[in-house]
């Protein structure tokens, strides 16, 4: 005898992986080993904004957290990606590397870790269409936010 179970719906949902103990998070300033000035301060920034956002943990600082977010920029590399017929650049790749550790200080055990967690992005010098010219903070703004979320939903959803 077989049992069927029907699905309402087809989707699925999102739902968080944190330990029910875990409710704070401090983000300390990342370490920065490039020589961009204030990208540290920059990432760490929109990282707290990110969860802040996301509301499912309190900003803390880290004597009263349950968790850190721990990271080091290691590489930020903005490079031509594109040229036009002429050989004039068009277009640039901005590619950000960092070592991040999601710490459970309640357990004291280590959540996740990537030692080399590669973001990238690509941004228009010239217009395209109706999209104006980007400029490296442009394209560097959104890189920083590539890695915000990426980061926001690694810890809180697993992925």
């Amino acid at each position: 005898m077989g049992l069927v179970f029907g699905i309402p719906g087809c989707g699925y949902t999102l739902s968080s992986v944190l330990p029910p103990h875990i409710k704070s998070i401090a983000v300390p300033t990342f370490a920065n080993n490039t020589v961009e000035h204030g990208l540290a301060d920059d990432v760490t920034q929109s990282l707290i904004e990110g969860f802040l956002a996301d509301k499912k943990l309190r900003l803390e600082r880290e004597r009263d957290a349950d968790s850190i977010l721990r990271g080091t920029i290691l590489a930020y590399r903005n490079r031509v990606y594109a040229y036009d017929p002429n050989e004039v650049a068009t277009q640039y790749e901005i590619l950000l590397i960092v070592q991040v550790t999601y710490r459970d200080v309640v357990k004291n055990r280590d959540l996740w870790k990537e030692n080399e967690l590669i973001v990238r992005t690509t941004y228009h010098v010239i217009p395209v269409g109706s999209e104006p010219a980007q400029t490296e903070a442009d394209g560097r703004a959104d890189v920083i936010q590539k890695l915000t979320d990426l980061i926001v939903s690694r810890t809180i959803q697993g992925w």
